[in-house]
């Protein structure tokens, strides 16, 4: 069966239908979307939560906010991975025991996305705590003098004000978060390069797959800088242009 495989041509092995691989391909470059957002947007929260604390919380919780966004950017992420992982699903299922309950069969797509969230919070935490601070502060007291409320500060002079000091960081870091899933296939979440690695397993045809893996990922690239620009255009509307 491999060696009848294997005897197959390049356009044959990458059909959307067996005996080729194509249709497996996108379901994996589907999971990996389905990670990369769902990390990214549990980042962004964790992110806003951390440079509001770091900005204006106690000083015991910016030195929590402090121990979580070095740890996390010290250690390597696959290394975070395996921890958070394995470590945090064990976790979750001795808190269930302790409590009387049944022990939850957790996902691979909800544990990677947590796993994501945990790694793109701590750097987006410091992107955003910059971008907050790169508001000129006193922007804020004219607004205050004017009789703004803080909601009215907030939306009308410091949201406007931090969103372009902020999207460079947080584009940059959507990128690597389309990217970082791949690190998801050393614990068995079907995301496109773990089925890559199957695909080319079952062929032989390593070269092939992995390099219809990396189109795949640069068409993401591509398709993500297109969007990146015109977020950037609209949040330096009315600003001098960057050359």
């Amino acid at each position: 069966m491999i060696e009848w495989v294997a005897g197959l041509a390049a356009w044959e092995l990458l059909a959307l239908e067996p005996p080729g691989w194509g249709g497996v391909l996108l379901k994996g470059l589907a999971v990996s979307l389905q990670v990369a957002v769902g990390g990214y947007v549990l980042g962004f929260l964790i992110g806003i939560g951390g440079a509001a604390g770091k900005l204006y919380g106690g000083p015991i919780l910016r030195d929590i906010l402090d121990v979580y966004t070095t740890l996390v950017r010290a250690v390597p992420e696959l290394v975070l991975i395996l921890l958070l992982y394995y470590a945090g699903t064990d976790a979750l299922n001795q808190f269930m025991a302790l409590i009387g309950a049944e022990p939850m069969d957790i996902s691979g797509l909800a544990a990677g996305i947590f796993v994501i969230g945990v790694v793109q919070g701590a750097y987006q935490t410091e992107v955003l705590r910059g971008a907050f601070k790169a508001v000129p502060h006193g922007q804020i007291e004219a607004a205050r003098a004017y009789g703004m409320t803080s909601f009215q500060v907030l939306r009308r002079i410091t949201l406007p004000g931090m969103l372009p000091h902020a999207v460079p960081g947080l584009a940059n870091l959507w990128l690597i978060a389309t990217k970082d899933t791949a690190l998801l296939a050393v614990v068995g979440v079907a995301e496109l390069t773990l089925v890559t690695r199957q695909a080319g397993g079952t062929t032989k045809s390593y070269f092939l797959f992995f390099f219809a893996a990396g189109l795949l990922y640069l068409m993401v690239t591509l398709i993500s800088n297109v969007g990146i620009r015109r977020i950037e255009r609209y949040a330096r509307r009315g600003m001098p242009a960057v050359r």
